[in-house]
């Protein structure tokens, strides 16, 4: 469960790697200084201004003569820096007025509980810089008004600050490397999302740091060498393929200024659907061509160009596209391989039904037949070459199985692939995926 909520993209994974240790050790510090150091300090100020009005409130309490009580407020101002004053006959509020951005007016409630032995009332709202203290006494009031600086540790906030700040600016440089350093593995992976869609991605070149440079010069290397095997491939089979033409077509004059008869008639058969395999080996090797440039196009007017191609040999197709859906794709190769899918679903079935549907991240190509099916067993036998299946649909009446041999490879050129599966209609149905 928690890997669903962890980072997916390289950068991501990075920049929490980075960035995760630097925000755990800024609260770890925050945690030991304020629970070893700032409550500590707090306590001791606080404690040192309880005692300090407790002193005062016992002094001004204990000389009657207004000549010295007016001597104990001056002194407490002059050597303490605590102003004084006498209000009398006032008694204080019953509750007090605290402020709610002070964490430690729990601490100096505490502190001035265990030293005055009268009512009070402390205020840490009113004054922005100032702790205002009413101690009750029989006469009146006494009020002390105290830096606030002195009661508790004000630089808190400048300590939170200047922690996050450079946390912040730590990230942010962070960051900025990681991406720098990320970039290139991001260039990478895109080269190799093109080629695996049929694109060359020729102007990628392998940058940051030495081991991904070595695993860019890596992938430009198999890269090559893959488009060198497809190259020798299908120039292979294309060359044998022509080659086959010229005897076939010996043959065929041959057999054609012969007299009609049954074993001259089986010769013209096998010559006939020899053709028909030499052309599947064509039609295969165009499909491995890498001559081909992607393009934009509208999904909807191919597959109708397609169904029309298919409803002149005639064919029942009927089909079922959204507008105005574009994919990037090898306009003959698809054709191609959509062709093939519908001239399968006709030659087994009476009709043949195209439905088209797409989201963001896949475009979905289904062609259905009401034929006899295939096995599911049989599902991924049919794909490879030269295959042959039961009477009841043999994927390979008029060739030498290489349809969807050919629409997978098609499919797969361009990051999609080709899953058989029942169809509604009753027989088979293939659907193409194809990456938007």
């Amino acid at each position: 469960m928690f890997r669903r909520y962890t980072p997916k993209s390289p950068s991501q994974r990075v920049l929490l790697i980075v960035i995760l240790p630097i925000f755990l050790m800024q609260a770890f510090v925050i945690y030991i200084f304020f629970d070893r150091h700032w409550d500590r300090v707090s306590a001791n100020l606080s404690n040192n201004v309880a005692g300090q009005i407790a002193l005062i409130t016992r002094l001004y309490q204990d000389d009657p003569d207004e000549e010295a009580r007016e001597k104990v407020i001056s002194r407490a101002l002059d050597d303490l820096d605590v102003q004084v004053r006498f209000e009398e006959g006032s008694e204080i509020p019953t509750d007090d007025l605290l402020s709610p951005f002070n964490v430690y007016n729990v601490v100096l409630n505490n502190r001035l509980k265990s030293r005055i032995d009268h009512p009070y009332r402390f205020d840490t709202q009113s004054w922005r810089d100032y702790v205002e203290v009413r101690v009750q006494l029989d006469e009146g009031v006494l009020i002390f008004l105290i830096l606030r600086e002195r009661a508790f540790a004000t630089t808190g906030p400048i300590f939170l600050f200047y922690l996050f700040g450079t946390s912040v600016l730590l990230g942010w440089v962070a960051t900025v490397f990681m991406r720098n350093q990320v970039k290139s593995i991001l260039r990478l992976a895109h080269a190799a999302e093109a080629f695996g869609r049929g694109r060359d991605a020729p102007d990628f070149r392998p940058a940051g740091a030495n081991e991904v440079r070595k695993a860019g010069y890596a992938f430009i290397a198999m890269r090559e060498r893959i488009k060198r095997h497809l190259d020798q491939r299908a120039s292979m089979l294309a060359g044998v393929s022509h080659d086959l033409r010229t005897p076939l077509t010996r043959i065929k004059l041959g057999l054609a200024m012969e007299k009609d008869s049954p074993e001259i008639d089986a010769l013209r058969n096998d010559v006939l659907e020899m053709e028909r395999m030499v052309e599947a080996y064509l039609d295969f090797a165009r499909s491995e061509a890498a001559d081909e440039d992607p393009e934009t196009l509208d999904l909807s007017e191919m597959l109708q160009e397609v169904a029309r191609n298919a409803r002149r040999a005639g064919g029942v197709v009927h089909l079922a596209a959204p507008a105005k859906v574009t994919i990037s794709a090898r306009r003959i190769a698809l054709q191609r391989a959509l062709a093939n899918l519908i001239n399968n679903a006709l030659r087994h079935g009476k009709a043949a039904w195209i439905t088209a549907t797409a989201d963001d991240r896949r475009i979905c190509i289904d062609v259905d037949d009401d034929g006899p099916g295939v096995d599911p067993e049989n599902y991924e036998e049919v794909f490879k070459p030269f295959t042959r299946l039961d009477e009841a649909r043999s994927l390979n009446e008029s060739g030498v199985g290489m349809g969807l041999t050919i629409v997978r490879d098609v499919a797969r050129s361009h990051g999609g692939d080709v899953i058989l599966s029942n169809s509604p209609h009753g027989g088979l149905r293939a659907r193409i995926n194809l990456p938007v």
